[in-house]
């Protein structure tokens, strides 16, 4: 082969070049466009399982009247003013227990008994040593007696100079030393009744009664186990037989924003709705505003009365109070709709929505918006009572955002 030749075969054709280099840009395009796919589907889900941390409140009814005047909404829980856990007064033995949680006493009503054999025996000692010491006062009264009458008739024959007056003065401190020994005996008769009487009062503090008229709210001992008064026994001494509570001294707590609280009064009207029967309305009104702040929540506490009573309402029991300008007009019907904070609303595509939270997701809803009370506005199309809406939607909250409820907004 010539040299010609040789230098031919070296050669590269174009054609084949070009198809070699394709196929390199080929691969590239592929390999860019699925990575541009995998950043997407990663960047996608980072952002559909991100969770928003939110404030909601939940929609009330409006009151009747319409809660005309509300000027603040807050929540709190039914407390009773007057309870107590009841025990007894000396350490001892329970031999019958009487109550049972939910059971409605009286006041002095018998709840249980201990055992009461020392403390019986204890008391018959007593009045044993109270009676003696009694019949010893008679001894020595009677012994006054005749002392007294010794020495009259000696002074009289002393004056007549029958006797001596040496004898005369003798029977005087004879009257003198009997007085005294009557004056010490009564002394001791007194302190012997008082034994007996502390005799007496032990043995009854092993009968435990009400203090006064309610609901056993718990039981808390049983027969055969020891009560005392002071906790004893690393636990295993009872300090308590059961709580009664007043079911007439029960009122509401709440805790009021102390941004807010100057639009509280005392005596304000204001109506409660219990957690439980969120369609019940009661009415109410300001007993007092406690003169303290927590510190820890910016809060001052105000209590609330019930002005009506009814065997649903129990203690602990959440409750949603709305204070009123004015008390509302009795037969007046509530507006329809749900009262949401104002804050809730939002503008979308022109018209107000909210975003309501289900299934741990932010769920935007179209609403119609009615009339503002206060802090509060009322939804009366497109939201339904007891729904929770966000408040302050955060700006980059989408419909479809998952969330996490930071706390019920007051």
């Amino acid at each position: 082969m010539s040299e010609a030749d040789l230098l031919n075969a070296l050669k590269i054709d174009r054609d084949q070049r070009d198809d070699g280099g394709g196929d390199r840009r080929l691969w590239i395009w592929i390999g860019v466009t699925v990575l541009v796919v995998l950043l997407a589907g990663a960047a996608w889900l980072m952002f559909a399982h991100r969770v928003i941390t939110v404030r909601t409140a939940t929609a009330e009814a409006a009151a009747a009247g319409g809660n005309v005047g509300a000027v603040l909404q807050a929540t709190g829980y039914v407390t009773a003013r007057r309870q107590a856990t009841v025990s007894a007064q000396i350490t001892g033995t329970l031999t019958a227990v009487l109550i049972e949680e939910g059971d409605h006493v009286k006041r002095n009503q018998v709840l249980a008994r201990l055992d009461d054999r020392g403390y019986k025996a204890a008391l018959d000692a007593a009045i044993a040593q109270a009676a003696a010491a009694h019949a010893l006062v008679a001894q020595y009264r009677a012994q006054l007696v005749q002392d007294r009458r010794d020495a009259a008739r000696d002074q009289s024959l002393a004056a007549q100079g029958l006797v001596s007056r040496q004898v005369a003065e003798q029977t005087r401190t004879l009257v003198a030393s009997a007085s005294a020994q009557l004056v010490a005996q009564q002394s001791q008769a007194a302190a012997a009744d008082a034994a007996a009487q502390q005799a007496r009062v032990n043995f009854n503090y092993t009968v435990v009664r009400a203090p006064f008229g309610g609901v056993v709210t718990t039981k808390d001992a049983q027969v055969g186990e020891i009560i005392s008064p002071l906790s004893a026994g690393g636990g295993f001494t009872r300090t308590g037989i059961g709580t009664i509570v007043d079911m007439n001294s029960l009122e509401v707590d709440v805790d009021v924003n102390e941004a807010y609280i100057a639009r509280i009064r005392p005596d304000q009207p204001a109506e409660a709705v219990l957690d439980a029967y969120p369609d019940w309305r009661i009415r109410a009104h300001v007993i007092a505003i406690v003169p303290t702040a927590d510190k820890s929540k910016a809060t001052v506490k105000v209590r609330v009365a019930l002005e009506s009573k009814d065997p649903r309402i129990l203690p602990n029991m959440g409750v949603r109070v709305s204070f009123l300008e004015r008390s509302p007009k009795a037969g007046t019907a509530p507006p329809r709709g749900a009262l949401v904070p104002a804050t809730a609303l939002v503008r979308h595509g022109g018209s107000d929505a909210v975003f309501v939270v289900a299934g741990g997701r932010a769920r935007l809803t179209p609403v119609t918006a009615g009339p503002g009370y206060g802090d509060l506005r009322l939804i009366v199309k497109g939201l339904r009572v007891g729904e929770r809406v966000i408040v302050k939607p955060p700006a980059d909250l989408k419909n479809g955002s998952r969330v996490h409820s930071g706390g019920d907004n007051d």
